[in-house]
């Protein structure tokens, strides 16, 4: 399967529960951790609240160690049905599929054979242990707007940053593809990437266009 976001009817299945986005202050994050799904915080807490309970559960993660778990899935592909990875398999198993279906409707066993640049790196976030500030979500674009609701959002390639793309070359959410993490910024308008789904179904390291970057999400990391 080639490297490309879930299709509309898949959309429909797999959009994110946006939850409230933390505060923030001269473009800095005031909270450590993002807002995650409604319903797993106290009643009545405010969300700055939430995200600082949230932080103080999360274990100290860097980036390079986020970019090394990414890195060992290199190699890991996809069935002849496009589907089949351990990747697949966790998404199913999961809260938020779960929660996916009971809200739209549909089937979990959809998820089977469904793109899933999203589901790996949505995979890394819970193996590396700060899904709060990484999200989950197997929809490229409703993945996007969360980073970009909780204020985590921009347009500056980090190392460990979820990069975001259109194959077109647009800027616009609406209009994402693709999805992976950033490893280096090569600075010759190209960065060097980790990406699930791409090539000949698989995880790969590649290199990409910035021209092709929509925008990219930041996770909190430790260092």
């Amino acid at each position: 399967m080639t490297e490309h976001r879930l299709t509309p009817k898949m959309n429909r299945l797999a959009r994110v529960l946006v939850g409230a986005s933390i505060a923030v202050t001269g473009g800095l994050i005031a909270a450590p951790a993002l807002a995650d799904t409604p319903g797993h915080s106290p009643v009545g807490a405010p969300p700055a609240e939430v995200a600082n309970n949230q932080a103080q559960r999360l274990p100290k993660v860097t980036a390079a160690q986020v970019l090394d778990l990414a890195s060992k899935q290199i190699g890991v592909s996809e069935n002849a049905q496009g589907g089949g990875t351990k990747f697949h398999a966790w998404y199913m198993s999961s809260q938020r599929a779960q929660e996916t279906v009971a809200r739209d409707g549909g089937s979990v066993r959809a998820y089977a054979n469904a793109p899933w640049c999203a589901m790996f790196v949505s995979w890394v976030g819970d193996h590396a242990g700060i899904r709060p500030t990484m999200g989950w979500d197997a929809y490229t674009v409703t993945h996007a707007q969360w980073f970009k609701n909780n204020g985590h959002w921009g347009t500056t390639p980090k190392p460990g940053a979820v990069v975001y793309f259109d194959w077109n070359g647009g800027k616009s959410i609406d209009g994402i593809d693709h999805v992976g993490f950033v490893k280096k910024d090569n600075g010759d308008g190209t960065i060097t990437t980790i990406e699930g789904n791409t090539g000949n179904g698989k995880v790969e390291q590649r290199v990409r266009p910035t021209s092709q970057v929509v925008g990219y999400g930041y996770p909190v990391y430790s260092g």
